[in-house]
């Protein structure tokens, strides 16, 4: 077991206050985005296993299967196939999709093919891996996820009442629904500018008056995106999409292709081992409108919230079941007994309440406080987890 030393990613869409109160922390005055748990090479984890804190992508570089697993090496190769992260959004992420394998393959490709630099801005591609995601609320989350329909999204941009939405409106009436959604978001986005900063001005007015007299009303949430981004085209792009409240313990999944934006509030996300991100708004970071065309899904239809299900062999555990195999996410609430966790894959574990002490096979025990977490190489072996009061959150792999 390793007590992992983790980085927090200064985003500047991140929260001033929930992850120093989560790790127990002075605010910087700074925001603190994202805590990467993993071995992205981006911002690895780092365990000191008595040699001092070493990246942990290089201490399975060094052994694979010793860490990972035969059977995990196998089907994923030898990298940690998941990355795993507390998202703490103090204002409006961009909206954003994620390719499927093939296309970040192929995406990554062309971009090395054509020199551009890995760092380079105007990189779409990071990496040759795919993304998809799942996040789990720690508090209420508020974020835009899929597409409504069109007639949905139609009426919704009607009820504002604002001419210049007119002509989006009318590409929303064709018969075709992939059509009409596709054809609707690249009308936002190649949208002259300053026919776009007149739409979005005075759009924005209009779901500012809307949001005030219906604090709970379907405009409530763009109210953030106006007071973050005035003049974003991002608005126009995020009425698209469906809108979305998490309570604490509600998860959502996120395939490739599907548009998103995480609004406000803190998660834990467990997510493919990628950095791969395609951007349509709300953000003033590159937006490769084409590539984001080619990468997205057009199909409408309202998010599906998981719960979690009980894990019959293993007490105390809850499992957010999901169509992929590479990232297995679960949530263990601890009441005075033990709960020994299968050590047949690498894991990590994240303690969100309370303190939970971790006792490997050899005897060796160790606390996890809350906001820390540890790896749990492939040993084989069971380790049990115990705690009063506590929730653990667990990150591993289906084999």
């Amino acid at each position: 077991m390793d007590r992992l030393v983790n980085t927090v990613r200064p985003y500047a869409w991140g929260s001033l206050t929930a992850l120093p109160e989560l790790l127990g922390q002075e605010p910087t005055g700074e925001p603190q985005a994202e805590l990467w748990m993993g071995a992205h090479p981006g911002a690895p984890s780092r365990a000191d296993r008595g040699e001092g804190p070493r990246p942990l992508d290089e201490l399975i570089a060094a052994d694979p299967e010793g860490e990972l697993g035969a059977a995990t090496v196998a089907r994923f190769g030898p990298t940690l196939p998941f990355l795993f992260k507390v998202l703490a959004a103090g204002i409006p992420l961009s909206i954003q999709a994620h390719p499927s394998l093939d296309q970040a393959r192929a995406g990554y490709a062309a971009e090395n093919a054509l020199g551009i630099p890995s760092d380079a801005p105007h990189r779409s591609y990071r990496d040759a891996n795919h993304k998809p995601e799942l996040i789990c609320a720690l508090d209420e989350f508020d974020g835009l996820c899929g597409f409504r329909t069109p007639a949905g999204a139609a009426a919704l941009l009607a009820g504002l009442k604002v001419p210049a939405l007119d002509p989006l409106i009318a590409l929303l009436g064709a018969e075709d629904e992939a059509g009409a959604l596709r054809t609707t978001l690249a009308a936002v986005l190649t949208m002259d500018d300053a026919t776009a900063a007149a739409t979005v001005r005075d759009t924005a007015e209009a779901v500012d008056k809307a949001a005030a007299g219906d604090p709970d009303g379907p405009y409530a949430l763009y109210g953030r995106i106006t007071r973050e981004f005035p003049g974003d085209r991002g608005l126009l792009a995020g009425l698209l999409l469906n809108a979305i409240r998490l309570r604490p313990g509600q998860a959502l999944y996120l395939g490739a292709g599907v548009p998103h934006a995480y609004l406000h509030g803190v998660c834990v996300e467990l997510q493919a081992n990628s950095d791969n991100v395609l951007r349509a708004g709300l953000t003033p970071k590159h937006i490769d409108v084409p590539e984001l065309l080619k990468v997205v899904r057009f199909t409408s239809g309202a998010p599906e919230l998981l719960l979690p299900t009980a894990v019959a062999d293993t007490p105390g555990e809850e499992l957010y079941a999901v169509p992929i195999d590479e990232f297995r996410l679960s949530r263990l609430t601890l009441d005075g007994r033990r709960t020994g966790l299968d050590g047949r894959a690498p894991q990590i574990l994240l303690c969100t309440a309370g303190a939970a002490r971790l006792t490997a096979a050899d005897g060796s025990t160790l606390d996890l406080a809350r906001g820390e977490s540890a790896f749990l190489p492939a040993t084989g072996t069971v380790t049990t987890v115990d705690g009063t009061g506590a929730t653990v959150f667990r990150a591993t792999v289906t084999l």
